[in-house]
Parts: C-alpha cells; sequence; structure tokens
C-alpha cells in the first residue's frame, strides 16, 4: 500500500491511497477558506503498476453558481414584467422575480458578446423571445438542434432562422439530445431542462449554472466541434 498526502496554497487536503493493481482515490476536503484561484494538477498512475500509465487529474474549486429546478408553479405575466403593469384581478400568472425560468432569462438577456445554444427543443416563447431579443442588440447567436424537434408542432426554429440567426442540426435518425447554453464564453447553462413550456411548467427539470473554470471550456469547445460536425 503506497500513502501520500499534502496541504495545498489553496488549503485543500490532497488524499490519494493505492492498492496494488487498483485505481486511485482522489480526495479533496477544501479548508475553512479555501482559495478561489486553487488548481493543481495531479499525474497519477491507473490501475496501480499493472499497466504502467498515467492520466492527468485537476483539482479545481467549483464553478458552480446555482441550480434551478422545475416546474414552476406557472409562467411569468407578460405585462407585469415588461413594466406595463398587470390590470387582470384573477391573473394567476407569476408576479414576482423568485421563478427558474426568470432566473434563467435573466442570464440570456445579461449576455454581451455571444451566445451558443445547443437544446434538443425549443418551443417557449418566452425562451425564444429573450434570445431574439439579444440578436437584436448585437449578440452573435449560433444554435444547434435535433431535425426533427425542429420541425415539430411548435418549434421556434423557423423564427430564429427567420431573423437571421444560423441554426444547424444534426440530420440524423438518432437523437440531437443535448441542452446546453454558452453564454459569452463563461457562463454554462446545462442540465434536463429542455426549452419547453412542458418543461417550464410540467416536468420535473433541472438547470445547474456554472461561470468560468474547465467545465465551462469543455462545453464551448463541444459546441465548436458539433456546429463543425453539423456542417453542411
Amino acid at each position: 500500500m503506497i500513502m501520500a498526502d499534502g496541504t495545498s496554497d489553496g488549503g485543500c487536503k490532497l488524499l490519494r491511497q493505492a492498492l496494488s493493481c487498483s485505481h486511485f482515490l482522489i480526495y479533496c476536503v477544501p479548508s475553512k477558506s479555501p482559495e478561489p484561484s486553487f488548481h493543481q494538477e495531479l499525474n497519477t498512475p491507473v490501475m496501480g503498476n499493472c499497466l504502467g500509465k498515467t492520466t492527468s487529474a485537476i483539482a479545481t474549486t467549483d464553478s458552480f453558481v446555482d441550480v434551478l429546478f422545475f416546474p414552476d408553479p406557472a409562467m411569468p405575466c407578460k405585462n407585469f414584467h415588461s413594466g406595463e403593469g398587470c390590470t387582470r384581478k384573477n391573473c394567476k400568472k407569476i408576479h414576482d422575480q423568485g421563478s427558474s425560468l426568470l432566473t434563467m432569462l435573466g442570464y440570456l438577456k445579461g449576455a454581451k458578446k455571444t451566445m451558443d445554444i445547443c437544446v434538443f427543443t425549443i418551443t417557449c416563447d418566452e425562451i425564444a423571445d429573450a434570445v431574439l431579443e439579444a440578436f437584436n442588440r448585437g449578440v452573435k447567436i449560433r444554435i444547434i438542434t435535433d431535425d426533427g424537434q425542429a420541425k415539430g408542432q411548435g418549434s421556434d426554429i423557423q423564427k430564429f432562422i427567420d431573423a437571421g440567426i444560423p441554426v444547424r442540426d444534426d440530420n440524423a435518425r438518432t437523437y440531437m439530445h443535448h441542452k446546453f447554453c454558452v453564454i459569452d464564453k463563461t457562463i454554462l447553462l446545462n442540465g434536463s431542462f429542455n426549452w419547453s413550456r412542458q418543461a417550464v411548467v410540467g416536468n420535473n427539470e433541472n438547470l445547474v449554472i456554472h461561470k468560468n473554470g474547465p467545465i465551462v471550456d469543455r462545453f464551448d469547445k463541444h459546441f465548436d466541434q458539433l456546429w463543425k460536425k453539423f456542417e453542411r
């Protein structure tokens, strides 16, 4: 048995335990005040000494920002959130800022330069409107979607095409089943959440938000790979 441990400059204790012919286990236990920028590259053998190979692992502080859960109790009231005010006495739509959809829309509306969308189905008009608003104020947008869903009932894909947003699909018998969006190459929205009203107010869904860090970079690069792959 080989034991090794140490404490990093960021206060993160790494314990690596290796058993003969088994994987290394890497534990990262943050201190009370870890350094936000701490990262350390570890070169560790795989499968003990049996294979004699190494792999690179990165211990880093999490880029996690938030997680949004669906369903929301209702869709947001357009009149109220546009600033016009809601005049309907029995309006059952959301009038506060506490919904998951409104939080998500805030990220889309905050886009400054780029927005790369890779989502299986887009049928929620509220989300589509936020994308079109971003495009109209100069944000460079690219969209990848599933070819079958793009032609489905209620799809907003044709709206995007008509507006001049470049759209590509997989053109395959299998599904382009991703649901992620990279904003300004620094913010990642990713989870089970399709951009549909059914997902907003019907399904049990999640949308995880990350800011900066390796995970955002990986999704950003993967989008570029898919964009090239689906070029026709």
